[in-house]
C-alpha cells in the first residue's frame, strides 16, 4: 500500500446529458474549468471531451479541443491532459436498409479522430478496443483503423490509453502488443458498466487484474452507482482509478454531486482509508513514464 494511486477525473464525456446534471460542463470555458478545479482536488490526470456548445453534444472540432488544452495550460495547472479519440466510432444503422447510415452516425477515418491528438500533443489519449452496441448505435474500431490511430498518436509523442470494454478488447490488445503495434509498457483502462459490455462486479475486476499483460499499468473504473465501490476495488488489487460526470453523476444515493472536484475528493478519501496515497501530477508522470 506505499505506492501511489493515480486519480483520474473525466470531467464530461460526450453522453451525460444537462438533464442528469445542470452543472455538467459543456462549453470549453466550463470544461477547462472543471478540469482545474479537479486538479486542485487531487486528480493527477483529467480525461477530456469536446462538446458543441450549441446542440452540447460531444464533437471532434479541433477549435474547440484547442481552447479547451489552451485554458488549462495557460492557467498554470500541473494536471496530466488525456484527451479522447472516442469521438467518430459510432455507427447508428437505418431501419430500412442496415447497410446505410442513419442520422446520428459520427463513423469515420481513423486520421480524423486523431487530428487533434497530432496538433495539440497532450501527454496521454484514449485509445478505444472495443466494439459493441452502445446506446442507439454500434461503436466500431476494427483492428485495422486502431492500428493506423495507435500509430499516429505514438508518432506525436503521446502515450496512448487503451480503453478496454470487455473480454475480447483485451485479446485485441494482446495480440496488437505482440505484433508490435502496441509499445510496452502498456497503460490500460478497464471500463465495466456500461450496458452490454463487463459486468460491474469484483468478480469481473479481478478477471481482468489477472489477465492483464504483467507489465503493464492499469486502472478501472465503474458507471453509475458502480464508480466509488469499483474504485475500491481496484485500488485493492494493484490499480489505480478513476471518477467523474462522464462516468457517474451522483455523489451518493440519491444527491448529486456538486461537481467533478467533489466526486475527485470523495475518491481521494476513500483512498486514504484504505491506507493508499493520492499521486500528485509529477508522481503520476514518473510512474507513467511521461
Amino acid at each position: 500500500m506505499s505506492r501511489k494511486t493515480i486519480l483520474t477525473c473525466a470531467v464530461t464525456g460526450n453522453l451525460t446529458t444537462r438533464e442528469q446534471h445542470p452543472g455538467l460542463p459543456v462549453t470549453p470555458a466550463e470544461i477547462a474549468a472543471a478540469a482545474i478545479e479537479a486538479g486542485k482536488a487531487g486528480a493527477a490526470v483529467v480525461h477530456l471531451h469536446a462538446r458543441d456548445p450549441a446542440t452540447t453534444k460531444g464533437t471532434m472540432d479541433l477549435g474547440l479541443f484547442t481552447e479547451i488544452v489552451d485554458r488549462i495550460r495557460q492557467s498554470g495547472s500541473e494536471v496530466i491532459l488525456n484527451l479522447s479519440t472516442g469521438e467518430g466510432g459510432r455507427f447508428i444503422p437505418s431501419l430500412d436498409d442496415p447497410k446505410v447510415a442513419a442520422p446520428g452516425t459520427t463513423l469515420t477515418t481513423p486520421e480524423r479522430r486523431v487530428a487533434h491528438v497530432e496538433a495539440l500533443k497532450p501527454e496521454i489519449c484514449t485509445l478505444d478496443l472495443n466494439t459493441m452496441f452502445s446506446g442507439t448505435a454500434v461503436v466500431i474500431n476494427t483492428p485495422r483503423n486502431v492500428t493506423e490511430m495507435a500509430r499516429r498518436i505514438y508518432a506525436a509523442g503521446v502515450l496512448p490509453e487503451l480503453e478496454l470494454f470487455d473480454g475480447g478488447d483485451l485479446q485485441l490488445a494482446k495480440a496488437l502488443q505482440a505484433d508490435g503495434v502496441l509499445r510496452n509498457p502498456l497503460l490500460i483502462q478497464v471500463v465495466l458498466g456500461v450496458r452490454y459490455g463487463a459486468i460491474p462486479n469484483p468478480q469481473t475486476l479481478v478477471y481482468f487484474a489477472s489477465q492483464l499483460p504483467p507489465d503493464c499499468i492499469w486502472a478501472a473504473f465503474g458507471i453509475g452507482r458502480h464508480e466509488f465501490p469499483l474504485l475500491a476495488q481496484a485500488f485493492l488489487l494493484g490499480g489505480h482509478v478513476r471518477v467523474g460526470l462522464e462516468d457517474n453523476v451522483y455523489i451518493r444515493k440519491g444527491v448529486l454531486a456538486r461537481d467533478n472536484a467533489e466526486l475527485v475528493e470523495k475518491a481521494g478519501t476513500i483512498i486514504e482509508n484504505l491506507g493508499g496515497a493520492v499521486a500528485t501530477p509529477a508522481e503520476a508522470r514518473a510512474i507513467l513514464g511521461l
